[in-house]
């Protein structure tokens, strides 16, 4: 197989392993990604070397996991994660094993990982390493645990996840009897942390096969240890049935919660179960707002101020996809039209108006400047200073 340049860059790596007198293969989603002919994202690299035969092949490493094998190599401007071969004892809480063993033997590395289209592996002449059919699931489009699926999904139970997360990525479908054993023991995700599920949750809901993989993610009943959608199976539903990709994370939130209905005073609550950013919070908040606007009045003068250009396109674009209309054009226009696009452009000042109206500072100067904000942008007092002062006066008679 011809190598990516990812790979041809990581090369020399390989090679001074083996050099070393070692073993070295690249693995993981990467080999899967590059038979795919998707982009290729991080680069890992598995080896028969222990991490300290690593760190004395090659004089700059970071020791970002070295307790389970993994070490960073620097390597020129790039960095690879090389973890040694390794089994894996019992798993007592679900999430780690309770023992490492480094070993020598590929296969025996390979036969620890999720899934036979992630238990690939590479050498550096191109040449696949497939020791559990992981070609014949890439070719058929199957999601399958690599040897017991129970066993697979106790060592770790986000595994389960993952496995709904791929039909999504990958627009695949899940093998019957992985699929069974999510069913049976989808109650283990509880045992996960809520950060861990949520990057695999966006990723669902982000993939090209969104729509079948939410259904999965509902018949296998991994939504109801999923925070806060435990009631809202019909609402998720309601959400599989949309058709199209979604474009970031934004729309997906934004999206998930319309959905399931969420009024917008519980969308914070909401998503502080799932561990989001105050930011991301905030907006999606904007947005969910603006989404309703746009979906029973359309854009005002101030839900579009109060929106800002890039969340009010991003609004746009998923009316488009709940009902086929968007007009992008008029939007941009729209915003561009306004009197002011932010509090900053207001042609006055807290001091002017405080020196004109002869008053000392207080809540009351905050309130005008409100006022004076929507009366500007609505078009009922100039953006000038002298008639924004001459407003505040004759308010005050």
């Amino acid at each position: 197989m011809q190598l990516a340049p990812e790979f041809e860059e990581a090369l020399p790596v390989i090679q001074k392993i083996e050099e070393a007198g070692f073993v070295a293969y690249f693995v993981g989603g990467s080999v899967r990604d590059t038979i795919l002919k998707k982009p290729i994202s991080d680069v890992d690299i598995a080896t028969s070397a222990f991490p300290e035969e690593i760190k004395a092949i090659f004089p700059r490493t970071v020791d970002v996991g070295i307790e389970h094998g993994t070490v960073m190599v620097l390597w020129q401007k790039e960095e690879y994660e090389i973890t040694t071969f390794r089994t894996e004892s019992t798993y007592q809480d679900f999430r780690r094993p309770d023992e490492v063993t480094f070993v020598r033997s590929l296969e025996e590395d390979l036969k620890r990982r999720d899934f036979t289209v992630n238990a690939l592996a590479m050498s550096r002449d191109g040449e696949i390493i497939d020791y559990f059919d992981g070609l014949v699931d890439l070719n058929k489009g199957i999601i399958k645990a690599v040897g017991s699926a129970t066993e697979r999904f106790h060592e770790d139970a986000l595994r389960m996840m993952r496995g709904v997360r791929f039909v999504s990525q990958l627009d695949f479908t899940l093998e019957a009897k992985t699929e069974a054993a999510i069913m049976e023991h989808h109650a283990l995700l509880e045992k996960i942390a809520v950060e861990r599920v949520q990057v695999e949750f966006i990723k669902l809901l982000l993939g090209k096969g969104r729509s079948q993989a939410t259904i999965k993610l509902i018949e296998t009943e991994l939504y109801q240890y999923c925070p806060g959608l435990r009631k809202h199976g019909e609402g998720l539903y309601r959400y599989a049935d949309l058709s199209g990709e979604l474009p970031d994370s934004l729309t997906a939130w934004t999206l998930l919660v319309y959905f399931i209905q969420l009024d917008n005073q519980s969308i914070d609550a909401f998503m502080r179960e799932w561990k989001c950013s105050k930011k991301a919070i905030q907006e999606v908040e904007v947005a969910k707002r603006a989404l309703d606007f746009r979906l029973t009045t359309g854009w005002s003068k101030e839900q579009l101020y109060h929106t800002g250009l890039e969340i009010a396109v991003a609004v746009e674009k998923m009316h488009a996809l709940l009902t086929g209309e968007s007009d992008l054009a008029a939007l941009e226009t729209h915003y561009k039209n306004l009197p002011i696009h932010n509090k900053k452009q207001l042609k006055v000042t807290g001091n002017e108006l405080i020196a004109t109206l002869n008053r000392q500072p207080g809540i009351w100067l905050g309130e005008l400047l409100v006022e004076i904000e929507r009366e500007v942008l609505i078009g009922r007092l100039s953006n000038q200073t002298e008639a924004i002062l001459s407003w505040a006066k004759e308010r005050e008679i």
